[in-house]
């Protein structure tokens, strides 16, 4: 069968790292603005928007979560598939994909029943008030309803990229984006639907991403055609996707709670520093859009090689990508440290916070360039169907290093947030060491098979 798929075993590898990685950059970019207007929405609703936006931000570890679970599944699956493809074997490839879809449907049921049951009971630990709880329940009530869509929009997504077509992943989520910014504007602003409508406009632009997604999987001559009898779950075939993708989303998860005990520990330190580093944590979360793509570049690129049977040029990606997202990062640092209050002004008038972010944003913009490193090395372990290598090296770096070190800094300089922000990029210094060694012995341990 004629395929469009492209071939990553072949063609200059910077080329195909920059082909996949901008389009996948710009899907998250797009993705983090549109999350924007949609709060931007919220918290303009009249009378109630600073309540309102207050209980849609409760909801955000629910939404974690949700995506969570998308990542796992897209993780585990995609790399899988993009080996088979390497190798030719499409008929794996597909059983791999109606596997992987199947799943989400199942994911998706549960999840669904758990959110409506039990979300209120979830945002009121997670810390809504009886001011604010009613409207994160309106919005999660919504949202749980749509959680099928976020799954499979995720997923499928997933491997569109590992197929090669960036370009079509990120331009259903634009689709998504622009529907969602019309609809948000129609059930906030005309039917004044309250945050109950931000989240029929998500589902619904969901919706529609998903419709996307599948056109271009099931129209689209990439290789792959799918069969009813691929959706029907195999042992097997589940078990390489869990083995694989559940490190990756653990990774995931663990990064999210350093970041709530990092900003629980800011809380204890006043109001000023932790209106700061809620502030950086903004400005690294868009900064972190090019390190967090690199993953899933070089997990696509660096399966196909391998099922290509090509290693070397699998390795040759993880080192372009490392010097790419290496030197973004050694720039963005340096920039940032002559910038570093004016960022920190963009989102606050208030003296005390812009210097205080300052100072936290000039410690933490390394991290950056460390991210980027390690980020690079848990695309290529999960590549290698190694992922639990990720799992390892984030769950050691923060329990040993980033938390504790954040914890201690907060303790011994009360007059500065700079040593907070160096002991968080210090964490993920931690991250890159334990990569380096883990490829190292992957590496001897070829050798000696071979």
């Amino acid at each position: 069968m004629a395929s469009a798929q492209n071939d990553f075993s072949k063609g200059s590898v910077v080329g195909n790292i920059m082909g996949m990685a901008i389009p996948m950059t710009a899907a998250q970019l797009i993705n983090l603005l549109y999350n924007v207007v949609d709060r931007i929405y919220i918290g303009h609703i009249p009378g109630v928007g600073a309540a309102a936006l207050t209980g849609v931000g409760v909801c955000m570890p629910l939404i974690m979560i949700v995506t969570a679970f998308a990542a796992f599944i897209g993780y585990g699956g995609a790399p899988r598939a993009s080996i088979f493809m390497g190798k030719g074997d499409h008929a794996s490839a597909e059983k791999t994909l109606g596997n992987c879809f199947t799943a989400q449907i199942v994911i998706s049921a549960v999840l669904t029943a758990v959110l409506l049951l039990w979300n209120r009971d979830f945002l009121m630990a997670f810390g809504a008030s009886e001011n604010t709880i009613e409207y994160g329940v309106s919005y999660m009530n919504i949202y749980s309803i749509g959680t099928l869509f976020v799954q499979l929009t995720l997923g499928m997504n997933a491997f569109i990229t590992a197929q090669g077509f960036a370009k079509t992943g990120m331009l259903s989520v634009l689709i998504g984006a622009v529907a969602n910014i019309i609809l948000d504007y129609i059930f906030i602003g005309l039917c004044h639907f309250g945050p109950a409508g931000a989240a029929l406009g998500t589902t619904v632009s969901q919706a529609i991403s998903v419709i996307v997604s599948l056109f271009v999987i099931v129209k689209r001559k990439t290789g792959i055609s799918l069969k009813p009898s691929d959706f029907r779950p195999k042992r097997n075939v589940c078990g390489t996707i869990l083995k694989i993708g559940i490190p990756i989303a653990c990774q995931d998860g663990l990064i999210q709670i350093a970041f709530i005990i990092i900003t629980i520990i800011a809380n204890k330190r006043g109001l000023t520093d932790s209106a700061a580093v809620g502030i950086v944590e903004k400005v690294i979360s868009f900064l972190f859009l090019v390190p967090s793509s690199m993953l899933s570049t070089v997990s696509a690129l660096g399966a196909q090689n391998i099922g290509a049977g090509k290693p070397e040029r699998a390795k040759l990606t993880l080192r372009y990508a490392i010097f790419i997202t290496a030197g973004f990062g050694l720039i963005v640092a340096i920039i940032i440290q002559f910038i570093a209050e004016p960022v920190v002004g963009l989102f606050t008038t208030d003296n005390g916070v812009i210097l205080a972010g300052g100072q936290y944003l000039r410690g933490y913009i390394w991290d950056c360039m460390f991210a980027g490193i390690h980020f690079s090395f848990s695309g290529y372990f999960c590549a290698c169907q190694k992922s639990i290598l990720s799992f390892i090296h984030n769950i050691i770096a923060i329990s040993l290093v980033r938390v504790p070190g954040v914890y201690l800094t907060s303790k011994l300089f009360s007059n500065t947030l700079f040593p907070m922000g160096l002991a968080t990029a210090t964490g993920s210094l931690m991250s890159v060491i334990i990569c380096v060694i883990a490829f190292m012995l992957l590496a001897r341990k070829e050798k000696l098979i071979a």
